[in-house]
This record gives structure tokens, C-alpha cells and sequence, in this order.
């Protein structure tokens, strides 16, 4: 009866203990096979890559390193490779339906992928290998079954120290893309900060700067174990591998220890700037083609100026409130240079034999008929400089350009926010006495990029 009980007992603890949970997951027992060796590299294959996905039937072999884990699950059923421990120049994604490969294949280790049987493709940038699907008619690379996965996708058990290329926003165009990369002197947009890296089961973009205000987007999944953590708010290093989505470039992070931003941030860049020195120096409305209507700024000082925030307004006819306006911003005028807006390019092109530098719509401050008034506005909401009386129709006055030009005289060297007739010369063909009742004609009566 004794030894029946103890034997009950020992029975009991053994299931016990056979059904508690292993929470330490180690990785699993992998073979190495030291005597195959890679045939083919990543370039080669690519040039077999001819704009259709296929299946490869040749006995080939490319070697590689892993630059990605699914450790902390922004990499999800996938694996990047590069062709070189350090100053890689390509990488290659592989589908594979294979959770917690970072356990079998671990960050810098070097694998073999048998090649033979597998399909190769392109999307957005990213040269493929794996299964294949169709959707439509067409074949795409798709996921390689977790039971195939071992049979190419092999294990060399050399582990290599992985050096990211150091690069900067600049020079993407130079890195391989899908290799492992880093960058300096980073940091989130102002408007990103609060925020966390992904919202909840939706793939996400945060909005990446240097200190230049260069840009490039860092993508992660909203299914991350980091998704609900903050972004930092200093500034720093990140490291993750590049992708490409059309002209963009992305970083993909393995986990939050990819990003050191403990540095303080970027000192403010300063783009706003006001001066006096830039006013309208002419304006077109030709009696013989609407089409090659414009605006001419001129700055008259002895250095660039960056017209961030700076804006054109029209006030049609008598109207007090603003009509129609142009934001010049991401436009540069140069030291005693122009800046000549047009609303119809195209024409402007065929007539004047070249291009204006700012294309716009119609209907703009640009393309008026001669009987509107125009104001030049700086960042910080001054008027700079004015053409006409607001609320005042210009036909018949001393600022009606009907058919005509309108053109600022050589001795003026700064913009006037108070209309002064003195200033002009105004061309029109029924204009207040003092203008010349004379209509132009383009493009010989006007002079657009070449004030004084």
C-alpha cells in the first residue's frame, strides 16, 4: 500500500513538472555544412532578374550575412541578407513562413542560400527569393513553407561582427539598398515628438531630420513589441537596414537599441528672413498672347535670399479682401537676380525661349489683366511692397497695365509698401495721363530675368 502511494506521488510530480512551461526558449540545434560553398553573388543574381518573377532551375548558391531579426517582431516572416559582412554593396530579402528565425539564423551570422527550385523577383527595389503565388494572372515571390525553409536557407555557423555603413542622408544614393546602414546626428520632427513608434496593428511612418533637415522616413510595424514605447526626443545615432518605396528612401529598425538619441537636438535652422531689398520689378500682360503673362521679382542686395513663408497676393479689381496668392517658399532668389513667375510655363517657354522659375495656375497674382493690385509679403505678415491701391479698380488709373507692362525703374533699389506712381512706367492702352497709352506686344517689348 506504501510503495502504491509513492509511486502515485512520484507519478503526479512528473506530470507537474512536465507541464509547466519552459519559459527560457533556446535555440534549436542547427547542422552546419562547411563543405558547400556559394557559386554565384548577389550582383549576378540580379542580372538574371529581367522584370519577371521566375523560378530558378540552375544549381546555384549566393552567400550572404543576416541583418535582420524577428526578435522584437517589426520583421515578420522575412529575412534580409547583404553580400558582406562590411561594405556590402547589395541585399536580398527572403520570404519565409518561419517564426523566431533570428533563433536558426541569428544577426551576423553567414548563410548559404540553396537557390534551385525558388522564385526570384523585384518589388519596389527589393530583390526577392522564395515560393511563388498568383494573384491575377501574375506571379509573384511568395512565402517559402517553414518546412523548406532548412533545405536552402543553410547554416554556415560563422558568425561575423556586422559593421553598418556609415552614411548620411546625402549620400543614400551611393548604399546598397536593403544593407545594413547608420546615421548621425538624427532626430525625430518636432512634430513627431510624444509619439510612439507605431500605431496599434498598422504599419507606420515617423518622420526622420539631420541637423541639415535632410529627411527619411523610419517604418515600423504596429504588431512591434516596441509599437507603444515613445520616441526618443534627443538626438543621435540610428542604425537599421535602408529600403526604398518608389523615391523614398526607409529605415527599418530590429529594436529600439538601433536608435542612441541621448545627444541634445539640432539648433533651430533659421530660413525665415525679411528685407527690403526684393520688390516686383515687372509686370506683362501682352496685347497679343495671355499666355505669356508674368511676374518679376528683383533682389536688388548683394547676397541670396531664401523666400521661405514669403508670399504674393492679388486683390482683383476693387476687391479689399485677397483674391488669389502664391507661397514662394522652397525658392531662392539670387543676389541681384530675379525670380520670374509665370501661369502658363509652358507658353511662357515657347514664347521667351526659356523657362520661367516658377510655374503657377491661372487666375494667380501672375496671370492678371492689367487692372488688379498686387502685394509682396514677407514672413512675418509685413508688406514689402506693393503694385496699384488696394480697393481701388486700376482701369483708367496711373496703375492700369491692360495690355501692357508694367516696369519698376532703375533707380528704385527697395521695395515701397505705398503705391508711388514716380517709381514706374507703366504701359497700357487706355491708361490715367502720365502712363504710355502703348500696347506691347510679346515677347519683343518685355524683358523678363534681366531687370537693370
Amino acid at each position: 500500500m506504501i510503495v502504491r502511494t509513492v509511486f502515485k506521488v512520484l507519478a503526479i510530480t512528473a506530470i507537474i513538472v512536465c507541464c509547466v512551461p519552459n519559459t527560457h526558449v533556446e535555440a534549436p540545434q542547427t547542422s552546419c555544412d562547411k563543405a558547400l560553398s556559394a557559386n554565384i553573388t548577389f550582383l549576378e543574381l540580379e542580372e538574371m532578374y529581367s522584370g519577371e518573377t521566375f523560378q530558378i532551375n540552375e544549381d546555384l548558391m549566393v552567400e550572404g550575412y543576416v541583418i535582420s531579426s524577428d526578435r522584437a517582431g517589426n520583421f515578420f516572416n522575412e529575412v534580409y541578407l547583404q553580400d558582406k559582412a562590411q561594405d556590402p554593396t547589395q541585399g536580398l530579402q527572403l520570404e519565409v513562413e518561419l517564426s523566431q528565425a533570428y533563433l536558426q539564423y541569428p544577426l551576423g551570422s553567414k548563410v548559404l542560400v540553396k537557390l534551385k527550385g525558388l522564385f526570384l523577383g523585384m518589388s519596389g527595389g527589393t530583390l526577392k527569393v522564395g515560393s511563388s503565388f498568383t494573384s491575377f494572372g501574375n506571379v509573384s515571390v511568395g512565402r517559402l513553407p517553414a518546412l523548406k525553409v532548412q533545405e536552402h536557407l543553410i547554416a554556415t555557423c560563422d558568425e561575423m561582427g556586422l559593421v553598418p555603413t556609415q552614411t548620411t542622408i546625402g549620400q543614400l544614393g551611393q548604399v546598397g539598398v536593403n544593407t545594413l546602414i547608420q546615421l548621425h546626428d538624427m532626430e525625430f520632427e518636432e512634430d513627431q515628438l510624444g509619439l510612439n513608434y507605431a500605431d496599434p496593428q498598422e504599419e507606420t511612418i515617423r518622420a526622420l531630420q539631420d541637423c541639415e533637415e535632410s529627411k527619411i522616413e523610419l517604418w515600423t510595424s504596429g504588431y512591434a513589441d516596441f509599437q507603444e514605447v515613445q520616441l526618443p526626443e534627443g538626438k543621435g545615432s540610428i542604425t537599421g537596414i535602408l529600403k526604398k518605396e518608389g523615391t523614398k528612401y526607409q529605415l527599418v529598425i530590429r529594436d529600439t537599441t538601433d536608435l542612441d538619441f541621448t545627444n541634445d537636438r539640432c539648433p533651430e535652422i533659421i530660413t525665415e528672413f525679411t528685407s527690403k531689398e526684393i520688390f516686383i520689378s515687372e509686370l506683362a500682360d501682352p496685347e497679343n498672347n495671355t499666355g505669356a503673362r508674368f511676374v518679376e521679382l528683383f533682389n536688388a542686395s548683394n547676397q541670396p535670399l531664401d523666400l521661405n513663408l514669403w508670399t504674393l497676393r492679388r486683390y482683383t479689381n476693387e476687391k479689399t479682401e485677397v483674391s488669389s496668392s502664391i507661397d514662394l517658399s522652397g525658392h531662392v532668389i539670387a543676389a541681384k537676380g530675379t525670380l520670374v513667375i509665370s501661369p502658363n510655363a509652358e507658353e511662357f517657354g515657347l514664347v521667351y525661349g526659356f523657362p520661367p522659375d516658377v510655374g503657377v495656375s491661372t487666375n494667380s497674382p501672375a496671370d492678371s489683366n492689367g487692372d488688379d493690385n498686387l502685394e509682396l509679403v514677407d514672413p512675418f505678415g509685413s508688406i514689402i511692397d506693393v503694385f496699384g491701391v488696394v480697393g481701388e479698380d486700376g482701369s483708367g488709373t496711373n496703375h492700369e497695365f491692360e495690355d501692357g507692362r508694367a516696369l519698376r525703374k532703375a533707380e528704385v533699389t527697395q521695395g515701397n509698401p505705398t503705391y508711388t506712381f514716380g517709381e514706374w512706367a507703366i504701359y497700357n492702352d487706355s491708361g490715367d495721363a502720365g502712363t504710355i497709352n502703348q500696347p506691347q506686344l510679346a515677347p519683343e517689348s518685355f524683358t523678363p530675368k534681366q531687370h537693370n
